[in-house]
């Protein structure tokens, strides 16, 4: 979908969806096949425990454990509310310096909006991505969007700091739950325009081409 070359070193990428849709579950992927290329990766979670994480993505077959044992892998796990969108900077820039990492997740940043507006956080994401932009490091942020929010209205206003964006949506296609994935941008490469169906199993990610008919085309997801 992405031109079979993938994201530039150094991206902003934004993974938004509706509850259930798979945004940590996809990053976790991204993160596996950065680990298992040996580079560092920094995660930031604000909503499960470094245990839950491991145990919820060993149920459809990525198993994070190793890559934190060889300490290529390093969670930071805080909720937003217990500190300023000050002191959450600071405290992820003094991360990043440590650990100096080749991708940094941020899981979600709509928690944000519990501890500062809609102009704080734009605020705050925009010096975290400047900030990663200078060391050369992708940034793999995800949000949550409401059903109804079609638009996501909640992260409309960084998305011109967002070098790519990925949407995940819930589809009702024959009676049927799908989960659906789309780019909706990406700067300077081609992607597809398709809106493919996947599914987590416990086998991994599972991502194909929907037809008319409401078919999959089923292929692992790289």
């Amino acid at each position: 979908m992405l031109d079979g070359k993938g994201f530039y070193r150094g991206s902003s990428v934004l993974l938004s969806g509706t509850a259930g849709t798979g945004k940590s579950s996809l990053s976790a992927a991204f993160v596996d096949a950065a680990c298992g290329r040996g580079e560092r990766c920094l995660y930031f979670a604000f909503e499960e425990s470094t245990s839950q994480i491991l145990r919820n993505m060993r149920s459809i077959g990525i198993d994070l454990a190793p890559h934190v044992k060889k300490e290529l892998l390093q969670f930071h796990v805080a909720r937003p509310t217990h500190y300023g969108l000050e002191m959450h900077l600071v405290t992820m820039y003094d991360l990043i310096k440590e650990h100096n990492p080749d991708i940094v997740v941020l899981d979600p940043i709509t928690d944000f909006f519990a501890v500062g507006n809609n102009a704080e956080v734009k605020a705050t994401i925009t010096r975290l991505i400047d900030f990663l932009k200078t060391r050369q490091i992708t940034g793999f942020f995800t949000s949550y969007t409401s059903e109804e929010d079609g638009a996501d209205q909640s992260i409309v206003g960084i998305s011109s700091l967002i070098d790519a964006w990925i949407s995940l949506r819930n589809l009702e296609i024959n009676g049927e739950r799908h989960r659906g994935l789309f780019i909706l941008k990406s700067r300077g490469m081609p992607h597809s325009h398709q809106i493919r169906s996947y599914q987590l199993t416990d086998d991994g990610i599972k991502i194909g081409a929907l037809d008319q008919a409401g078919r999959r085309s089923e292929q692992n997801a790289a």
